[in-house]
């Protein structure tokens, strides 16, 4: 199957530090090659992939200083794809909704992977109209705010398998990955490491619209305490040590995550989560098995003095079986499939 992965030009794919959607794009791409599909990856042009690499701008813009706005590149790219839609049996975009007016007549031999938040009230119109485009969510949680559109499954992230190992030892550190913002809570990981006694790593990116929240709450917070330490972003290579030599990882989210990746990066690790009940957290963690689900930060408290009675090579299997991105890979050529025998005058074809 000849395949088009359409990614978001912001960051590069794999994403140098920070950059969950790209990750995964990256992730999905390289299986799908593995697995003998030809595969064409729209990105920026310091990607790094074994597919075919169609470079829309030079480097990630969120590297580039000159470009601010990333609208103007999305229609770029658009065209990009447009011109060389008929090569393709199935345009699969990670770009929101960018493309829904572009490809609107040839919406059933395209996929489009909602990686956001969809409990925003100014999108509901959008998707009402343009509700024949082939949508896949990365939650089921995710999905529930949505008008009816034509859902065609839900598919959790996947990486691969030897990405991270099992670390059966851990150190005696909780771990914070991930960004500083309000919605993420780095707030309450603080107070839990301060109630359970034990120190608290935080290894998290602080964007511009987060900066004030970052100066005038958190840094205040972290210079207080003897438990916890700000590390920074870090890259992917830096990931194993950091989160498998936590003895847990804190996710006490405040907002309806729509799948939260640094889970099962934990769980790959064998290191267990101890989450706030939301978004997506009851579908991708197994309470009392990969980790405890928490209401607040008591439960949290507790369930980090109970982590031991944890198997971390339980929380690995766990990985295995859910999470590899081979399973996520064919899963999507599942839907691929499915779609084109709906229509099956594959684009080649109709050329």
């Amino acid at each position: 199957m000849r395949i088009a992965q359409i990614a978001p030009l912001v960051e590069s794919v794999p994403p140098k530090l920070y950059g969950g959607t790209e990750r995964v794009v990256s992730w999905l791409t390289e299986e799908l090659v593995r697995q003998g599909h030809e595969v064409t990856l729209f990105a920026s042009g310091d990607s790094i992939t074994n597919a075919e690499l169609d470079p829309v701008v030079p480097r990630a813009l969120r590297l580039d200083g000159q470009m601010q706005n990333s609208v103007w590149y999305n229609l770029l790219m658009l065209e990009r794809v447009a011109q060389r839609a008929t090569e393709f049996d199935m345009l699969h975009f990670h770009i929101d909704f960018f493309q829904f007016p572009v490809f609107r007549d040839i919406a059933n031999r395209t996929l489009t992977t909602l990686h956001g938040r969809l409990d925003l009230p100014e999108i509901q119109p959008l998707y009402r109209v343009f509700n024949r485009a082939p949508l896949v969510s990365i939650s089921n949680s995710q999905r529930e705010p949505m008008p009816p559109v034509n859902w065609r499954g839900t598919i959790y992230h996947g990486l691969p398998a030897d990405q991270f190992h099992l670390v059966e030892k851990p150190k005696d550190y909780l771990a914070f990955l991930g960004r500083i913002s309000p919605e993420k809570n780095p707030v309450a990981a603080i107070a839990i490491a301060e109630r359970a006694g034990l120190p608290l790593k935080i290894a998290a990116k602080v964007d511009a619209a987060d900066r004030e929240y970052y100066e005038t709450i958190v840094a205040p917070l972290i210079a207080r305490s003897r438990h916890v330490e700000y590390i920074g972003e870090i890259n992917e290579a830096q990931k194993q040590l950091f989160l498998g030599n936590a003895r847990a990882l804190l996710f006490p989210i405040d907002w309806p995550e729509p799948f939260g990746l640094v889970m099962i990066e934990a769980m790959a690790c064998g290191t267990p989560i101890v989450a706030f009940n939301r978004g997506s957290v009851p579908e991708v963690i197994e309470n009392g098995r990969s980790g405890y689900i928490v209401k607040n930060i008591d439960q949290a408290v507790d369930a980090v003095n109970a982590i031991g009675a944890l198997s971390r090579k339980n929380i690995r299997a766990c990985f295995d079986l859910r999470y590899c991105s081979a399973v996520m890979a064919a899963q999507y050529v599942d839907i691929y499939r499915k779609l084109l025998s709906e229509n099956p005058v594959t684009a080649r074809e109709a050329a």
